[in-house]
């Protein structure tokens, strides 16, 4: 049994422990260890023991009731435990149809990731399904301490951060050993070069790559970055929300589908460390696992993804649309669908540019969270996302500071984001204050903050994450594609005369189409399209409906 994650069933009633023993050994046995405990007090010990012996633990099931510990209290327990140890599980509660009230608390309080209800016979269809999404979940963010992809390098370095968020972002397992830090990883890369072979990646093989490129590891990592045909149905620009849900609805309609990223899958929302009001998922999900999920479905119906890959231009010729790629090459297609939502704006400040990558980043960067650890964190923004990374830094940092501009939270923020927020002890929100400056040596020290009124205060600072807004890149569009004043996409009604006065067609454009038949836009990169992750998928499933529409024309 050595090597395999512990899965731990928790009941106070001997039948039914034994029950829930047989089925997860029957369904699971072969690749994790199941242990049995009658109490929560029995089960904290197991807990205790294993993380004592960095054993890993996947799952933790328990009863709702049960004598001198309750369910609730046990998983919340062995949470704090496990975090302790830098460690997760993913924790479930098992309990009766009168307790689910008790469940949904458990859900909100405690971050339960699931309730089962009993009886779960037949497991197959009850049970099985479940606990496989879970483990599925918790395998795609383990990472054992042997194996995988090594990277070594200085953890202020932008480099360094750059292929670590990439691997970490398209789901490649890795460890880091930081310079500064370990003497090994000092000697190691003395032996390879010095500073200028930094960062260091060692792969699985024993090969090394010094100071390699994104797109020289990915090929060494088995990511495709180049199309096995030269034409297409349909090329999907981007992977976020919008174009996961047109390749996955549009594969599994029999379209040949193509989808190019260029850094990792999930766009903005890939990056979010929970979406708690994504439909179907009461627990929440990080953005990472929905667009893990994504891909999946993509992949079973045979979408090509191409990441990491730039789009650089478009060029049209009659019905067929070019795809024009930074390595040179081309793919035509019948359809073309642009979503590739939006990227943050840089902080306007002096000394963030100095810093970007060395205790500057933008967005959620959730590879620094463990550096982060007993650290002060600076958030700049008000929206969802910082409200979640500030949820989710909260978790590992000593205190997070969230530098808003507004009046309020509640303005751009959703309000269960701003009760949690409330409720966050080392939480502090500024508002009417923004950052006025940044300052450091090699990395972030300090920062300055101003308030309305001018007054400005200096904080000693090594981490700060910024979501102020975001722009859509879509200048590699030229004149082909009408965008409004921002660069955002127009699309069917919001297109005016004067854009489609080389439309041929007698018809109007579809809903989401562009001023060039043929050729879509969902997301956020629409004009006026709702900034959300679901609106997302929702316009990236319906526009498959209008391309059917168009290639029924041809």
């Amino acid at each position: 049994m050595a090597g395999k994650p512990t899965i731990i069933a928790v009941d106070d009633d001997p039948q039914v422990l034994r029950a829930i023993g047989r089925d997860l050994v029957r369904r699971y046995g072969e690749d994790y260890r199941v242990l049995r405990a009658s109490s929560g007090r029995e089960a904290l010990g197991l807990v205790d023991t294993l993380t004592g012996k960095d054993e890993p633990i996947a799952l933790l099931l328990s009863d709702q009731r049960m004598p001198q510990m309750d369910g609730v209290s046990f998983l919340s327990e062995a949470k704090q435990r496990l975090e302790a140890k830098r460690s997760e599980a993913k924790r479930v509660l098992i309990t009766a149809y009168a307790d689910t009230d008790a469940a949904i608390a458990a859900i909100n309080r405690s971050q339960v990731d699931y309730y089962l209800l009993k009886p779960w016979d037949p497991p197959e269809d009850r049970l099985y399904p479940i606990l496989d999404d879970l483990l599925e979940d918790w395998r795609a963010n383990y990472r054992p301490g042997y194996g995988g992809v090594k990277v070594i390098g200085d953890r202020w370095s932008p480099d360094s951060h750059q292929i670590r968020d990439f691997l970490a972002r398209n789901h490649v397992p890795y460890m880091f050993e930081d310079v500064e830090a370990s003497p090994e990883a000092r000697e190691r890369a003395a032996q390879a070069g010095g500073p200028d072979a930094l960062p260091l990646v060692i792969l699985p093989d024993g090969d090394t790559l010094a100071a390699p490129a994104v797109t020289e590891l990915a090929a060494r990592v088995g990511l495709r970055t180049a199309a096995t045909q030269p034409f297409y149905d349909l090329v999907i620009v981007g992977a976020g929300p919008a174009g996961l849900a047109a390749a996955v609805y549009g594969a599994s309609e029999g379209l040949r589908t193509v989808m190019i990223e260029e850094s990792a899958a999930g766009g903005q929302a890939g990056t979010s460390s929970l979406i708690e009001n994504y439909l179907g998922f009461p627990r929440g999900l990080s953005g990472a696992d929905l667009a893990r999920r994504a891909l999946d479905q993509a992949r079973k119906f045979e979408v090509e993804i191409l990441t990491p890959q730039q789009v650089v231009g478009l060029g049209l010729e009659g019905q067929y649309k070019k795809t024009l790629l930074a390595d040179g090459s081309e793919i035509v297609s019948h359809v073309l669908c642009l979503t590739m939502g939006l990227s943050w704006r840089k902080l306007d400040v002096p000394g963030a540019d100095r810093f970007t990558g060395r205790g500057i980043y933008y967005g959620a960067a959730l590879t620094e969270a463990k550096a982060c650890q007993d650290k002060d964190v600076y958030i700049v923004g008000a929206g969802n996302s910082a409200g979640q990374a500030a949820l989710y830094f909260a978790r590992h940092a000593r205190k997070v500071v969230m530098l808003v501009r507004g009046d309020s939270l509640g303005a751009r923020m959703s309000q269960y984001l701003v009760d949690r927020i409330g409720k966050t002890p080392n939480i502090e929100v500024r508002l009417r204050s923004r950052l006025s400056a940044c300052e450091g040596d090699g990395r972030l020290h300090a920062i300055r903050i101003e308030d309305d009124a001018g007054a400005v205060e200096e904080r000693d600072a090594n981490y700060l994450f910024s979501f102020i807004g975001a722009a859509p890149r879509t200048d590699w569009l030229g004149d082909c594609v009408a965008r409004d004043e921002r660069g955002f996409i127009l699309t069917g009604p919001d297109l005016k005369a004067e854009h489609l006065t080389h439309w041929p067609l007698e018809r109007q454009p579809f809903l989401l189409e562009t001023n060039v038949p043929g050729a879509f836009a969902a997301g956020d990169v629409r004009h006026q399209s709702i900034k959300r992750v679901a609106s997302a998928v929702g316009e990236g499933s319906v526009t498959v409906h209008f391309i059917h529409q168009y290639l029924a024309s041809l």
